[in-house]
């Protein structure tokens, strides 16, 4: 591949996230980033490219008019960028199951093996699959790469990746995969190049956004993660539930006659932060209200976190390093000191200044542990990964 334009694309449930890169050197750089958000209307792209912010209004209205959609951004880049030389795009996909240890080139066999990995992430992989779709009818022929996040969690032992159910069930996919992926590959590259001898030693790392998780690494190498077989495991997150008994959706089923549908619904996009609350999904808003479900809402967020951090800690056998990363990770002083103070008893201990300026170590010299705050880019590891999947081919 020569030194042209790279795109990723990196498709959330209600958002996507556009990354442009150069190759130089061998090596992918970014040179501008963007975002559509299906849940703000009008639909707008928002591009930052260098210290330029731009925001362009689109005609079309919803995801549901994804082709659309995309016409718009392109021909509004071709005001910006030569798009005939984009080279390649490389794309986020949330399930790889157990078919995908690596970034892969889009064909109709890989499509199909991530198609039939939908029941597994109804919520995300259609999404990924549409666009990949979406991409192939605007630009025929022009090479895609998919990166997966389960990906990075491949190492985890089976011990970790098992439930207590009937054994047939593991061999037929029933198990803890892990999510957010290419945010910890890439967090796994920082800490790798700040402690090049340990790479964090035995670290925890937050993801925290409007989805949420965490995941336990040793020098690197993942080890366990609060998500399990869905999205939804784990912590609670914006609008969904976290870890709940499921003997709560038989009762909600047999004993109050929800469909199956209505809690699904439920579960996925009413609970969570904004469940907790009745007020909102957004951390934000819930830090800055004085209404005592907006304080317990939060009470619960970050005391599940810390609950995890300890699991987490148990898996590894110990814990160096903590990092907090994502939309509220990085940039929510109240969460992360909320969560740090209830580690205090594993002695964590934080410097309040630093952590209210968002510094990239929040805890004091006398901690313990290392509080990190780093900035994640799933667009980089991307990037990264199409460049991988090229060079492999030569």
């Amino acid at each position: 591949m020569s030194d042209k334009l790279l795109l990723t694309f990196n498709a959330g449930s209600s958002s996507v996230k556009i990354g442009l890169f150069v190759r130089e050197d061998g090596k992918a750089r970014r040179i501008g980033k963007g975002m559509i958000d299906f849940r703000h209307q009008p639909l707008t792209f928002h591009l930052v490219e260098g210290p330029q912010i731009f925001d362009v209004p689109l005609e079309a209205r919803s995801d549901d008019l994804l082709h659309d959609v995309l016409e718009e951004t392109f021909a509004w880049l071709a005001a910006h960028y030569d798009l005939d030389a984009v080279t390649a795009v490389g794309h986020r996909v949330v399930h790889g199951g157990d078919h995908f240890a690596d970034p892969v080139l889009v064909t109709d066999a890989s499509t199909a093996a991530i198609a039939s990995l939908i029941p597994l992430a109804p919520l995300h992989q259609p999404q990924n699959i549409r666009l990949i779709q979406a991409i192939h009818d605007l630009k025929p022929g022009l090479p895609q790469t998919v990166s997966f996040d389960t990906a990075f969690h491949r190492s985890q032992s089976e011990t970790v990746q098992r439930f207590a159910i009937p054994r047939e069930w593991f061999d037929k996919g029933i198990k803890r995969y892990g999510f957010h992926g290419l945010s910890y590959a890439y967090i796994a590259r920082a800490l790798k190049a700040l402690e090049p001898e340990r790479a964090g030693g035995y670290a925890v790392v937050a993801h925290l956004g409007s989805g949420a998780s965490l995941c336990a690494m040793e020098h690197g190498i993942s080890r366990d993660t609060s998500m399990g077989f869905s999205t939804i495991d784990g912590v609670p997150m914006a609008t969904r539930s976290g870890a709940i008994d499921p003997g709560v959706f038989f009762h909600l089923i047999h004993g109050h006659g929800l469909s199956v549908d209505q809690v699904e619904t439920m579960i996925y996009k009413q609970s969570g932060l904004l469940g907790l609350s009745g007020i909102s999904a957004d951390s934000r808003v819930l830090l800055e209200s004085n209404a005592r479900p907006a304080r317990e809402a939060i009470d619960v967020f970050t005391f599940r976190i810390a609950g995890e951090v300890a699991r987490l800690a148990a898996t590894l056998g110990g814990l160096d390093t903590v990092v907090f990363t994502a939309g509220i990770g990085e940039n929510q002083p109240a969460i992360r000191k909320a969560v740090c103070d209830r580690l205090a008893f594993l002695g964590v201990a934080i410097d309040t200044l630093a952590n209210d300026r968002n510094a990239a170590v929040i805890s004091t010299a006398s901690s313990q542990i290392k509080v990190r705050v780093i900035e994640t880019d799933e667009e980089q590891v991307i990037a990264d990964d199409m460049l991988s999947v090229f060079d492999r081919q030569r």
